[in-house]
This record gives C-alpha cells, sequence and structure tokens, in this order.
C-alpha cells in the first residue's frame, strides 16, 4: 500500500534500505529505523487497546525525549491527532489548550527534574475539562496517584507488546490519513489570545521534505542536536526534516548551554537551530573556534543586538544564519544563504526551503497594494505546506487568508531582488510616527549599543493626542542605575539617540526595568508589547 502524504512516509524509504542505521540518540543510545518503528507499532497497538480512536484529541505533555516521536507517528498511524503542549505552561494555560482543544487524553510524565508538572496539575480546574477522558502517565511506579484530574491514570506500557500489523480498527486508507490532522500547535499570543493551528500529515511530511532537501541536510556525516521542545514547531519541524533526510537526531531532553556545547562537540554536530539567546549561552568561555563540527546554525533573534553576536560569534567558526517561520506556515520556512555579508546573513527571513513551490510579497497596509522589492509592508505568504485553518475558529481562519489563498502573517518586512526575504517585526510592533511606519527594532538596537543598556523594547503610545515612541530597558550588568540619578541617565542615553536618529524616533520617555513582560512560548520568552503600552499609559498618568 502507497504511503504517500503520510508522516510515516517520512522514514519509510531509509526502513526499507537501511534499517540498521541510527535515527535518534538518547542520552548516548542509539535507536535505528527498525526499532523505533516497532515502538512506534507497539505505542498504536497499545493506544487502540486502551480506547484510542481515529479522529481523537490527544494532548501529549512531554519534554524532548524518544517517546514524544513515537507517540506523534503512532497516533499518526492510528488517524488521530496530537495537541502540542508546551512544556513551559502553567495551570491556567494547561488548562486553556485542554478545554480549547477538546483533548480526550492526556499523556504526560510527572517527575522531571527541572519541571514540576504534578505542582501545575493540581492548579487546573477538571470540571473544565469536557471532554478529557483519561490521563497517560509515562515513568509511572507504586507511588504514582490513581487519579489525576479527576480521572482515571493509566501507565503507559508498550515494551511487552509484539511488533504485530495494526489492528483492525486502525486500517484506514492512507490516502484520508495523508489529509488527517495530526497536529495542533498554538500561536504565540503576544499580540491576542493564543490560536489553535491545524496541520495534516500532508503538510508535516510534505514540510520535511522541502526542508530535508532546500538545506542538504542529506550531506555525508551530517547530524543534529535537537535542543529545541517538539512541542514548538521550531523544534519539531527541524527534528522532522532532519529525519526525512536520514540525518541521525541527538536529543536533549531540557537545553542548558554548557551541555549543548559538550554534545556539539562530542558528537560531532552539524546542524542545530535555536535562538540567539541559546547561542550566546552555548559559547560563553568557549574556545576561539568552539565547534569546528558546526555547518548551520539557524537562528531565530528575540533580543535587539543579534547582530552585534553575529559580527562576534561568525568569525569565529559558528555558521549562523536567520531564519523564518510560524506555527502556520512551519518553522524553518526560509533561512538565509551562507554566502551574504554578516549583516545581511543574521537577518531573520531567507529563501524558502520549498522553493520555486512558495511565493512571499508584501503589501502596502494603507494602500493595499503591493510593494516594489525593498519596500517594506505585511509579508504574504503562499505554500503548499500552509496550515489549513485555526481550530474551532472560521472567522480567524477567513480573516488569515487573501482571497488568492495567500496567509497574512501579520509581520512586517520586504522582498529582496532575488526573490529572498526579510522579517523586520511583527505588524502589531511597527509604530506610526510623524507619518511614517517605523520598526522599533531600529530604535531597540541603537539603545542596546549604550554602554548603560543590555537590553530595549519600544512601544508607541498617544501622548497629547499623537502617538510617540517611550522605551523599556534593561540595565547592563555592569552599569547600576541607582533611584537618584535615573532620570539624569534616562536624558543622557535619550540625547545621544537624539544626534543619530530623526527626531520622531527619539522616545520621548526611557524608564529602567528589571525584566521585560513576556509569553512563554516553547522556543522562548516572547516579550508583551500590549503590556508594556499599558505600563507606559499608566506611567505617564501618574506623572500628570
Amino acid at each position: 500500500m502507497s504511503h504517500s502524504g503520510t508522516l510515516f512516509s517520512i522514514y519509510q524509504p531509509h526502513l526499507e534500505r537501511t534499517p540498521n542505521a541510527t535515527m535518534l540518540i538518547q542520552e548516548g543510545h542509539p535507536v535505528t529505523y527498525q526499532e523505533f518503528e516497532q515502538q512506534v507499532n507497539e505505542a498504536a497497538i497499545w493506544l487502540l487497546q486502551k480506547g484510542i480512536q481515529p479522529g481523537d484529541h490527544i494532548a501529549v505533555w512531554l519534554i524532548n525525549r524518544i517517546e514524544w516521536l513515537t507517540l506523534l507517528f503512532a497516533l499518526a498511524k492510528i488517524g488521530a491527532t496530537l495537541i502540542a503542549v508546551n512544556t513551559k505552561y502553567r495551570a491556567h494555560e494547561l488548562q486553556y489548550i485542554l478545554a480549547n482543544s477538546q483533548a480526550t487524553t492526556l499523556i504526560l510524565q510527572l517527575n522531571f527534574k527541572k519541571i514540576d508538572f504534578s505542582a501545575i496539575v493540581k492548579d487546573v480546574d477538571p470540571q473544565s475539562l469536557k471532554h478529557l477522558q483519561r490521563v497517560i502517565m509515562l515513568d509511572a511506579d507504586a507511588s504514582s496517584p490513581e487519579r489525576l484530574l479527576d480521572r482515571p491514570v493509566i501507565a503507559f506500557k508498550t515494551h511487552s507488546q509484539d511488533n504485530a500489523p495494526l489492528a483492525t480498527g486502525a486500517k484506514i486508507k492512507s490516502q484520508l490519513l495523508a489529509d488527517q490532522n495530526i497536529a495542533f500547535f498554538t500561536t504565540s499570543g503576544t499580540t491576542k489570545g493564543p490560536k489553535l493551528v491545524i496541520h495534516t500529515q500532508r503538510t508535516l511530511s510534505e514540510h520535511a521534505r522541502h526542508v530535508a532537501a532546500g538545506y542538504q541536510f542529506d550531506a555525508p556525516g551530517s547530524k543534529m542536536l535537537s535542543a529545541l521542545p517538539l512541542c514548538g514547531v521550531f523544534g519539531l519541524n527541524s527534528v522532522l526534516g532532519a529525519i526525512a533526510a536520514g540525518m541521525p537526531v541527538v536529543l536533549m531532553d531540557f537545553f542548558d548551554g554548557h551541555t549543548a556545547a559538550k554534545l556539539i562537540k562530542r558528537e560531532h554536530i552539524t546542524h542545530i537551530f535555536g535562538s540567539d539567546e541559546m547561542l550566546r549561552r552555548m559559547t560563553e568561555q568557549s574556545d576561539p573556534i568552539p565547534f569546528p563540527s558546526l555547518k548551520t546554525f539557524g537562528f531565530a533573534a528575540f533580543s535587539p543586538r543579534f547582530i552585534d553576536l553575529a559580527k562576534a560569534l561568525i568569525p569565529r567558526g559558528i555558521p549562523m544564519r536567520g531564519l523564518y517561520g510560524s506555527s502556520e506556515v512551519m518553522a524553518l520556512f526560509s533561512l538565509q544563504d551562507a554566502t551574504l555579508p554578516i549583516e545581511e546573513r543574521g537577518l531573520g527571513g531567507g529563501r524558502p526551503a520549498a522553493g520555486q513551490l512558495a511565493s512571499v510579497r508584501a503589501r502596502d497596509p494603507d494602500s493595499g497594494t503591493l510593494c516594489a522589492p525593498g519596500i517594506s509592508g505585511e509579508l504574504e505568504i503562499h505554500s503548499p505546506t500552509l496550515f489549513i485553518g485555526y481550530f474551532n475558529n472560521p472567522q480567524a481562519t477567513q480573516e488569515a487568508f487573501t482571497e488568492d489563498g495567500f496567509f497574512k502573517t501579520g509581520d512586517w518586512g520586504y522582498v529582496r531582488t532575488d526573490g529572498s526575504f526579510v522579517y523586520q517585526s511583527r505588524m502589531g510592533d511597527t509604530m506610526r510616527l510623524g507619518g511614517f511606519l517605523v520598526d522599533p527594532t531600529e530604535i531597540e538596537q541603537l539603545l542596546a549599543e549604550q554602554p548603560e543598556i543590555m537590553s530595549a523594547q519600544v512601544v508607541a503610545v498617544e501622548i497629547k493626542g499623537q502617538l510617540r515612541p517611550v522605551a523599556f530597558v534593561i540595565a547592563s550588568e555592569n552599569h547600576t542605575i541607582n533611584t537618584h540619578d535615573v532620570e539624569e541617565k534616562a536624558a543622557s542615553i535619550l540625547a545621544r539617540l537624539s544626534t543619530t536618529l530623526a527626531a520622531f524616533k527619539v522616545p520621548v520617555h526611557l524608564w529602567f526595568i528589571d525584566v521585560f513582560p513576556a509569553t512563554a512560548s516553547a522556543n522562548g520568552d516572547k516579550f508583551q508589547r500590549v503590556k508594556l503600552r499599558e505600563m507606559a499609559q499608566a506611567s505617564i498618568a501618574a506623572d500628570q
């Protein structure tokens, strides 16, 4: 039977040709394609026996471990849908996603040393989970509870199952499975409430093949370090791309810079994807050329000083390349060319992995016309692997697409003349100042270059009937900002900015704070500019 378009199809060729080749490595222990396939079949049979049915929604709340991937592929074979639950979620967020995804089953672990899952679960209201029927627990032992969230707890045990064909209940035509919903991911919710993004087996599997081919994952000797959580598209898409290419993947259960650096050296890692902050932590106090085996470090910038980081680390042999992605278009949607100058190579965006199958354009939000190359506007994307909609939210789904099928990303950027593109900021972050749309990162980068400042965030608020920029900053470690001189420091910094920025771009207020308000995502904390605007308005009102 053909498995074209199914998730299983991304590793089927390797299973048939090289069944004993290494597919995954966890804590130094390799797992071959044949061993992984056996685990997937055993898990699928066991889940069917426990009442999981085609079309069920199964919430998976686990750290990075082989079982996460086993469950994804097992649910794909059954025709059920995996709800990816962020390991950073706390009780309110866990309750929200379980209720809104209509999950019938929660699969979790309780005893991971760095996350107290059991304490989080205790604060969830079981009465709000109308669809939840059961809880399945990994690593259960005699001390594990018999009930959780007022549902029965079932210990996850599949090792005693025979490697038999799937039960009759799972015999579904593969062409139907390919277009079956396979995964729900949450949007970050930095400007609006999080939505559940739907992907099918076909969109995940085709994107994996695009990434494998587009970024040459199949080069001899390639090996990936999976340092990002699998519960997010950034972590999962990179791993699925590696699997499609036949590239072995080393799994990290939980990221820390020291361990990641050791694994890169020990395992001769060639590919890793993450944030600029992750890279900064990995390269602290390391050798002049810390990772000679690395061929690609695809990164997403979460701080305004990423260009400075690129300038410091690319000459040290760190092959940094900016990329672009989202839950809707997939992570690793695009990657900057390795041959670009450092200032361009580190920007978000790049060339789509799908090549000419994907199209990117920018549209002027005021006139509604398409922008010429180099002119910024809202980025719109068309690709065969776009999400198919937001779960249980037809209005948001309709509003997300243009009449000709392009996804309106809500991101601000421009297309280059060579067909690649550059991501600049979220549309909700751009500011209309002095009649011009301004990208706040331009101001943030200049602020972060000041010796007193480690990081900055800029938002626009209405002051005397006009939108004006204001800044929140975190002080550098070697600069102590005392209460009595904070206004003098702020005035001095803004005076310096006025010599390099147009007057309408210079913040009218600057406040030092200890930490930026942020929303936890699978890939890192994303700053809440809505909250910053509220804080600015409150401070301004208090001074009047």
